[in-house]
């Protein structure tokens, strides 16, 4: 049974508490993926790629009607210092969060990581500019 149709056999919330054994193939990059090494019972991303199908509404549901992949757009660092991803719907836009996996590609983690630093939305030049006119210390010098 593939994963879009299992809200179809479980009552509305079954994943929020019930983890999930099945195995898919990702609709990105065609891996099979197993829910072995995710380091929890709730695999929801392909490890290699991080892309992910927008299934649920909120985690678990599997409530949404889009089915849409979602795209890894960026991490985030959570108060207890676990990493997460920032998934959007390449259908309809949606954002999600979804914990890092133990077996997560990490180069692929890092490159999203990475990704504002390496492409800002300024001239690098700028920061060149700013340093001087603050001196080359941080501080702003008058006159």
């Amino acid at each position: 049974m593939n994963r879009e149709n299992k809200r179809k056999q479980f009552e509305k919330g079954y994943y929020k508490t019930h983890g999930c054994s099945d195995s898919f193939t990702c609709k990105v990059c065609g891996r099979l993926v197993v829910p072995t090494g995710a380091g929890s019972n709730h695999r929801n991303h392909c490890p290699n790629c991080l892309s992910s199908l927008h299934l649920d509404i909120e985690p678990g549901d599997r409530e949404a009607d889009c089915g849409g992949i979602m795209e890894p757009v960026g991490v985030w660092v959570r108060k207890n210092g676990e990493w997460a991803l920032i998934h959007r719907c390449r259908r309809c836009g949606h954002l999600s969060s979804n914990r890092v996996a133990a077996d997560d590609n990490p180069m692929k983690l890092m490159s999203i990581a990475m990704k504002p630093l390496s492409q800002p939305p300024f001239p690098l030049e700028k920061i060149e500019e700013m340093t001087t006119l603050m001196g080359g210390d941080g501080q702003l010098s008058y006159g």
